[in-house]
């Protein structure tokens, strides 16, 4: 019995992805950066080279191995090659502060660092003993120390070390607003399931060429790393998103896939290169809800957009609105209304649902309002050294996402705020999401956030930071009369501030950045 007891079963883990694509597309092209080139089978051979060097240099299982890097071959080729060799994989926000860094590096305790040319004034002032830097050129060539460090490596498979498939695979800083961030672990489970999800809830094929506009330290890229792979697709790298390279690369690539949050699908649909695509792209979009118009641009240009939600804790996204038939008959408008909800879980996930503070459901009405909870394989295992913020954030054996939701009669969700963000004006609850979008269809308004600001009568109530097409003007009074013809009085923002946004690197609007400014010199952040 005991010799055969473990035929039927072997540990899931994205590495065998690469492993398999090597095999069956070995010279097929699987990465793009600029000029290089570089098939499945050299792929899987600086995967394996990194893996065998980071194993010679010392490395023992489930080290940490950070690195500090743009959308670039070696950040893909990390994705692989620290869990191939047992090591645990720590992308870093290429955006934060020396300090951030310092603070992430010691926590998690990298005994590695791999860290991009560009970055490296980032790092240059920190105290790292006891870390081995190794600074990637980016060049491809021999005299890149990341190249030398890979040549020093064997190319052939190294033996796996995994044991159980809930080893953790990799630690995903989050980047809290108020103070360290949180290391949250991501399961080789998690990371191989929510990987399938994504290729059955985008159909990506063979033939899919994917584009990197999304950060590959952010939640791992969605699992996308893996994900891409997984079919033997191709990874069109991308140092930064300029969206005006992002459709030059469209078209020369013949790219198939790419994915961002609303502010990077914004800047790239408003570009003076859009233009509809012949041949159809399919643009994932999360990070923020994305308005009916931003839905109804990219349609106009012949993508496909999917509405995704998740969070870092979620391995990214974790429900998706799927797409009825019957919807494509109804009006655009009402289109774009529809596909802006969350929908529910991914099919490898558990349905989401919308509970009271007793942990109830809501009903499903569509106007209650209550946060948003999920737990499954596709949730992350906890907080690395942690132990009190897991005990909350998985509260009554579900996680606690902190997002307010409604729950539709058809059983999809659509989050009305952060709970942080609802404004209560005068007892009532005001959704910034539900204003944001009736701004963002004045025809001159490339962007906006809504947040409560302090009111002597009502406590709270809603101001507009708008940034204008360019070679478009409007005032302050047309955007609250424009409003005041789609929402009720008490809705409107009472005052608008126009300029940039501030972003986090994955171009979520930081509100509370704009909170702190309204709020300033007081001691609560309610009235």
């Amino acid at each position: 019995m005991a010799a055969h007891a473990r035929v039927y079963r072997t540990e899931l883990t994205p590495v065998s992805f690469l492993e398999r694509s090597a095999l069956v597309f070995p010279n097929k092209v699987a990465v793009v950066h600029g000029e290089r080139r570089y098939t499945y089978r050299q792929f899987a051979e600086r995967v394996w080279r990194l893996a065998n060097q980071l194993r010679s240099t010392g490395l023992r299982k489930h080290d940490r191995v950070a690195f500090l890097s743009p959308n670039t071959p070696a950040l893909l080729e990390a994705h692989f090659g620290v869990p191939a060799a047992g090591g645990i994989l720590v992308a870093i926000n290429t955006r934060l502060t020396s300090k951030e860094i310092d603070y992430i590096l010691k926590h998690s305790g990298s005994r590695f660092l791999f860290v991009d040319a560009e970055l490296l004034p980032l790092v240059a002032s920190l105290e790292l003993p006891g870390v081995e830097i190794v600074r990637i050129d980016d060049t491809g060539q021999p005299d890149d120390p990341y190249e030398q460090f890979l040549a020093a490596g064997s190319p052939e498979p190294p033996e796996s070390w995994l044991e159980d498939e809930e080893e953790t695979i990799s630690i995903n800083y989050t980047s809290g607003t108020t103070g360290n961030p949180k290391g949250v672990m991501y399961t080789y489970r998690g990371a191989y399931l929510n990987a399938l999800g994504e290729v059955i809830e985008t159909g990506m094929s063979s033939s899919s060429v994917y584009l990197w506009t999304l950060p590959m330290f952010h939640c791992n890229g969605w699992c996308f790393p893996w994900a891409v792979t997984a079919v033997g697709a191709r990874h069109v790298c991308l140092r930064k998103v300029d969206p005006g390279l992002v459709w030059e690369l469209l078209e020369q690539e013949g790219v198939t896939h790419y994915n961002g949050a609303p502010t990077v699908h914004i800047f790239i649909v408003n570009h003076p290169q859009a233009h509809r695509i012949e041949r159809g792209v399919t643009v994932t979009v999360a990070g923020a809800p994305p308005s009916p118009t931003l839905l109804a641009q990219m349609r106009r240009l012949n993508m496909r957009p999917i509405h995704v939600y998740g969070l870092t804790e979620t391995y990214g996204p974790y429900t998706v609105c799927e797409w009825h038939e019957e919807w494509s008959a109804l009006p655009e408008e009402e289109q774009a209304r529809l596909l802006a909800r969350q929908g529910q879980g991914y099919v490898v996930a558990e349905r989401a649902r919308v509970v009271d503070s007793e942990m109830h459901d809501v009903p499903w009405d569509g106007q209650t309002m209550g946060e948003v909870l999920m737990r499954g394989n596709n949730v992350a295992k906890g907080y690395y050294e942690n132990p009190e913020a897991t005990d909350r954030a998985f509260a009554g054996g579900w996680f606690h996402s902190g997002d307010i939701a409604v729950w539709h009669p058809d059983g999809y969700i659509e989050l009305r705020d952060r709970a942080k963000d609802i404004i209560i004006s005068g007892g009532e609850n005001i959704s910034t999401i539900e204003v944001e979008q009736v701004v963002a269809r004045h025809p001159a308004v490339l962007e906006c956030a809504v947040i409560g600001i302090p009111d002597p009568t009502w406590g709270e109530r809603p101001k507009a930071f708008v940034t204008l097409k360019p070679g478009h003007s409007a005032s302050a009074q047309e955007i609250i009369e424009f409003c005041r013809q789609h929402l009720a009085h008490f809705k409107c923002p009472v005052a608008v501030t126009f300029g940039n946004l501030p972003k986090t690197s994955t171009g979520k609007i930081q509100k509370f950045v704009l909170r702190e400014r309204e709020w300033a010199g007081r001691e609560k952040r309610i009235n």
